[in-house]
């Protein structure tokens, strides 16, 4: 008696490879190739955190050169970077036996606060991180003014 489910009563492939995962019912087919060399790449690891300076984007583009990274603002308050990695080319008596490595486009978009010096963002690449720096204006803190109380 196996303690592995199948799921709808179908066969399974070996649980160890999940590159042989089989659901009987649900064909694995492959997608056009436009559509697979553009979502491939499109879930690029992105972390946004937002401190008293800034908005600090840090994106994790490995294998990629800055030459093929674009960081744009759009409308004014969206911050858009995008980015393409290339198929390896193949030689003609060369063998794949696996090839995992993603290739295709990328792009992510984000609507950024009223608060942002967008003239003033920046942006730099190493070890494959791409960190993009979006200032914040200073805060304008609200004047308090004592009155005397009489009486």
């Amino acid at each position: 008696m196996s303690l592995i489910p199948t799921f709808f009563g179908g066969s399974r492939g070996n649980i160890f490879d999940p590159f042989s995962l089989a659901i009987e019912g649900f064909p694995i087919a492959n997608p056009p190739s436009s559509v697979h060399e553009t979502s491939v790449f499109a879930n690029a690891k992105i972390d946004w955190k937002e401190t008293p300076e800034a908005h600090v984007f840090k994106v994790d583009v490995p294998g990629i050169k800055k030459e093929e990274v674009k960081v744009e603002v759009e409308e004014g308050r969206i911050l858009q970077i995008s980015g393409e990695r290339s198929k390896e080319q193949e030689e003609k008596n060369d063998q794949w036996h696996r090839m995992e490595r993603s290739s295709g486009k990328f792009v992510r978009r984000f609507r950024l606060q009223e608060n942002v010096k967008m003239e003033e963002i920046k942006a730099a690449m190493e070890n494959g991180v791409l960190t993009v720096t979006v200032p914040k204006e200073e805060e304008k803190k609200p004047e308090v003014k004592a009155i005397d109380i009489s009486g």
